[in-house]
C-alpha cells in the first residue's frame, strides 16, 4: 500500500526552534487534561523532568561544537556519525530524547487516530481494518524489552509498517518517517498503571481515537 504525500502531513508537527540551543516545548495543554487516562503528575514529572533533562544534556554535549548549532534534531540523529567522537553518543541518545518526546507528547490530545482522519484511512487500507492495526500495535507496544517505543512508520515508498525501538532510538536513523508512536518507557506509565503495560497501551488508545 502506497500513503499519499498528504498522509505523511497527519503525523504530529515539530513546530519550534529546531536547532541549538534547543528548547523545552510546552505541551500546549494542561497537564491534567488527559485525566483519567494518563494522571497529572506523571504528565507533570514526563514533561518537566525527564523531557527537560534530555534538553538539558543535549544543549552540554553541543554548546563547545559551534559548527553544529544550526543543525536539526533530525540531522543531528541521521548523521550522528558525522559528529566528533567524544559527543556522538551523548548526541545520540539526548537527541533522541528530545525527538522522540516531543513527537509524542504532540500527539497526545489531537486524537491522530480518529475516524475518518487520513491516517485511520490509511491504516484501515493497510492493516484491513483498524482492530487489526490497533492489535498489532498492542502486541508490539507489548513486547519491547525494558524501555522504548513502538512506532508506525512509513517508508520512502510511502509503505506503512510498525515497528519498535529500544531507549531513544527511532525510526528516523532507519531512514523512516515516523507517523505515530507510544512511548512506553515506565516512567511515561507507572505513577498510575505501576508495571501494568497492557492497560496503559489500552489507556493510551482512548487518547488516540
Amino acid at each position: 500500500m502506497f500513503v499519499a504525500e498528504s498522509q505523511l502531513q497527519a503525523a504530529p508537527a515539530l513546530e519550534y526552534q529546531n536547532h541549538y540551543p534547543f528548547p523545552l516545548i510546552p505541551l500546549g495543554y494542561a497537564y491534567s487534561a488527559l485525566e483519567p487516562y494518563i494522571d497529572t503528575k506523571t504528565m507533570e514529572l514526563h514533561h518537566d523532568r525527564h523531557l527537560k533533562t534530555y534538553v538539558d544534556n543535549l544543549n552540554a554535549a553541543l554548546a563547545p561544537y559551534p559548527e553544529f548549532h544550526d543543525w536539526s534534531l533530525e540531522l543531528l540523529l541521521t548523521q550522528n556519525d558525522v559528529l566528533p567522537d567524544a559527543i556522538q553518543t551523548a548526541v545520540r541518545n539526548n537527541a533522541g530524547g528530545v525527538y522522540n518526546h516531543n513527537f509524542f507528547f504532540s500527539q497526545l490530545g489531537k486524537s491522530p487516530l480518529k475516524q475518518g482522519s487520513i491516517l485511520r484511512s490509511d491504516i484501515e487500507q493497510t492493516f484491513g481494518s483498524f482492530a487489526n492495526f490497533k492489535d498489532a500495535f498492542t502486541k508490539a507496544a507489548l513486547r519491547v524489552f525494558g524501555s522504548g517505543y513502538a512506532w508506525l512508520s512509513s517508508d520512502k515508498l510511502g509503505s506503512m509498517q510498525i515497528s519498535t525501538t529500544a531507549n531513544q532510538s527511532n525510526p528516523l536513523e532507519l531512514g523512516l518517517q515516523p507517523l505515530f508512536t507510544i512511548d512506553v518507557w515506565e516512567h511515561a506509565y507507572y505513577l498510575k498503571h505501576y508495571n501494568v503495560r497492557a492497560d496503559y497501551v489500552a489507556d493510551f488508545f482512548k487518547l488516540s481515537v
